[in-house]
């Protein structure tokens, strides 16, 4: 019996043992694979570098095209670095006076009076001189004060405004403690305000040094009230037309905190529309429908209102629209319901409406256009009696569009109106919410 070696075992008889390298198909292919890699990385890396030069183009072309900032600009700058310095945790503000955000001059200046004339209404009966106010025009002649402003980009008459700005931020850094602390639910919505700003939602960082100013103010007042509740009602009373941007998760959740079941009155609908068996749906027929007559059926315009109005409170009810023609708000119970009288303010009612799909417009008098990226497919309606404002919201975006401002005496009913006979006006459920606006889950709750 002849004896074999292992190395004759591993080469000879039936028992022929192939190399382990060339069973193992990833072994086998390995040489294939290294020039796919290879290939891959020969595309990968140019594109890689100009990816990057184009990014420093573009931060060159930003650069050489920066205009030199104006006073109202760096006034803006200083304010928020000293506000930094008096509200505890507002780092936010940094994003300011680093100059990564640079508000446009006139929305500076805008800010600077609107801020300066509330500062001296809070601090009654103090009123800048009107020999200081006009300082400037008593120097030269009114051409050349005239010429001055024009080229000072209109700076020339902020001087009173911002001294009042800054001495209110001076009497606070000179108290015995010069800091505040703004609150939780304050620093909450600024994370999310720096957030959305990051994301490209929001267009500046106003909204943030406004809530500061307000929780600083805050501080100061011996009633203590809910500055981020504050933040929005102010907003929408100085503002009526997109206010808000973003409205922060806090005060969204305080707004659909008022959310109530609201179905619609048949027995007022306009005989050419259907209504659906639940009060929550409907749109135009094809047929003019028998119905008894009444006074508070619509018999003009295709409009139907809400079952039961409101005397108080806060209420809060959201619609999908059609993207053809559609009206929403409330009507006055002394408003005429016959007749296609125009339905106005000054007929009672307080509506936004969207005609041929572009022209949305509030209803006033004359009618407000309200601009056409504005357009919604749900439309949030806020009633707070008390206050006397009728807020409409894009309800996907969480954005203002526009609000009445109005001392409510008369009951207040819902009305809905449409003209398409495809797409149904669906009055939602209260208890269902649209999804947040967070990437993934809600970084807020």
């Amino acid at each position: 019996m002849s004896s074999v070696s292992p190395s004759q075992a591993k080469t000879s008889g039936p028992w022929v043992c192939k190399p382990r390298e060339q069973v193992v198909c990833g072994k086998e292919y390995s040489p294939v694979i290294s020039k796919m890699k290879d290939c891959l990385q020969f595309l990968v890396e140019p594109a890689k570098k100009l990816k990057n030069r184009l990014k420093e183009s573009r931060k060159r072309v930003t650069l050489e095209r920066k205009e030199p900032l104006v006073e109202s600009q760096l006034f803006i700058m200083e304010l928020a670095r000293e506000l930094n310095k008096i509200c505890q945790r507002s780092n936010i503000l940094g994003h300011i006076w680093t100059s990564e955000d640079i508000w446009p001059a006139g929305v500076c200046r805008d800010f600077i009076v609107e801020w300066a004339a509330a500062l001296e209404r809070r601090a009654q009966p103090r009123i800048i001189p009107s020999e200081q106010r006009h300082e400037k025009a008593e120097k030269k002649d009114w051409k050349g004060h005239l010429l001055c402003m024009l080229e000072a980009g209109g700076e020339g008459d902020m001087g009173p405004h911002k001294r009042v700005i800054m001495e209110w931020t001076r009497g606070i850094k000179s108290r015995p403690q010069p800091t505040v602390w703004p609150g939780e639910p304050v620093l909450m919505m600024l994370d999310d305000l720096e957030f959305q700003w990051k994301r490209g939602r929001l267009p500046n960082l106003l909204p943030a040094v406004e809530l500061v100013m307000l929780a600083v103010m805050d501080a100061d007042s011996p009633i203590k009230k809910d500055v981020t509740k504050q933040w929005l009602v102010r907003k929408q009373r100085s503002q009526k037309i997109d206010a808000v941007r973003y409205i922060p998760h806090s005060v969204w959740n305080w707004i659909c905190d008022a959310a109530e079941e609201v179905t619609l009155d048949s027995d007022t609908a306009n005989a050419d529309l259907l209504v659906s068996g639940d009060e929550k749906r409907m749109r135009c027929g094809l047929q003019h429908r028998q119905v008894p007559r009444c006074r508070q059926r619509f018999d003009g315009w295709w409009c139907a209102a809400g079952r039961g109005g409101y005397l108080s409170g806060r209420h809060y009810w959201e619609v999908e629209v059609g993207e053809r023609d559609w009206r929403l708000g409330v009507a006055k119970a002394s408003a005429v319901r016959q007749g296609f009288r125009s339905l106005t303010t000054d007929a009672g009612y307080l509506t936004l409406r969207l005609e041929r799909g572009t022209d949305l417009k509030a209803l006033t008098v004359p009618a407000t256009p309200l601009p056409r990226s504005l357009a919604p497919r749900k439309v949030g309606v806020h009633l707070d009696y008390e206050l006397g404002q009728l807020s409409f919201y894009d309800a996907e975006k969480r954005a203002h569009l526009y609000t009445y401002n109005e001392k409510f005496t008369e009951e207040l009913y819902p009305v809905f109106g449409t003209v398409e006979v495809v797409r149904d006006l669906v009055i939602r459920p209260a208890g269902v919410r649209l999804p947040c606006l967070c990437p993934g889950s809600c970084l807020w709750n």
